[in-house]
């Protein structure tokens, strides 16, 4: 009896019955079962975006992939032109040089009198007036082939020189263009004009096999190079020794 009223003396001094503890903990682990089992299904929610009442749940927006930059379709221009003011200025100033540069350069007083300006035997100053060389250039041309004036002047001769047809053209200030060998066109006395045609090329200056026209260049008498006087040849000359030029 003194143990069992102090059992219940210590119940009472408690405030709890017995009985009553085993209820508090079976409600205790109801709630703990109930908040896992909330927590388990607000986190399912949230995955599959399903909205359940009564439970908070956060909507994750879509992640967009970033598209990449367009590709430009307008054809980019290959030489644009310069739009900028100081642009523009230097390229009029270039273009305004260059062609002050070509209207500079010497032209030539003579032009070549066959289609061809290719020399096959250049100028090769005798030692004396009397001694060997080669007193102008050789040309390749065929018999036959038309023949033109230098330049401007007047047919001084036309006719056979040693057995060969030859062609003088008077262009003044001492000048002479001699044309070796042709059949001339035209008579002494006769006016040309730079391109004219004088003659056909004939035969007996170079060999058979390789015909050519001579053309040579006396200044005041004295025979001179004719190659300064014309357009630069076509192909580089070689020179006798001792005549190159710088």
């Amino acid at each position: 009896m003194r143990r069992g009223r102090g059992r219940d003396e210590d119940v009472w001094r408690w405030g709890v019955r017995p009985s009553a503890l085993g209820s508090l903990g079976v409600v205790l682990v109801l709630q703990v079962l109930l908040v896992v089992a909330l927590v388990v299904s607000s986190a399912s929610v949230t995955r599959s975006g399903a909205t359940w009442p009564g439970v908070a749940s956060t909507v994750v927006a879509p992640t967009v992939a970033a598209s990449p930059d367009p590709v430009p379709t307008e054809p980019v221009p290959t030489d644009p032109v310069p739009t900028d003011p100081a642009s523009a200025e230097v390229l009029a100033a270039d273009v305004a040089t260059t062609a002050a540069q070509r209207a500079a350069r010497p032209t030539a007083r003579w032009s070549w009198p066959t289609t061809t300006r290719v020399v096959l035997r250049p100028w090769d100053a005798p030692a004396t007036d009397f001694g060997a060389g080669h007193r102008g250039l050789d040309v390749p041309a065929s018999p036959g082939s038309p023949v033109r004036a230098p330049a401007d002047g007047t047919v001084a001769f036309a006719g056979q020189v040693g057995g060969r047809s030859v062609v003088t053209i008077d262009h003044g200030e001492g000048l002479v263009s001699t044309l070796d060998p042709v059949v001339p066109s035209l008579s002494a006395g006769a006016r040309v004009r730079r391109g004219d045609h004088v003659g056909t090329v004939g035969i007996g200056h170079c060999p058979a096999a390789s015909p050519c026209l001579h053309l040579g260049a006396r200044v005041d008498g004295t025979y001179v190079d004719p190659l300064p006087l014309l357009p630069r040849p076509a192909w580089p000359v070689l020179l006798p020794d001792g005549q190159a030029r710088g």
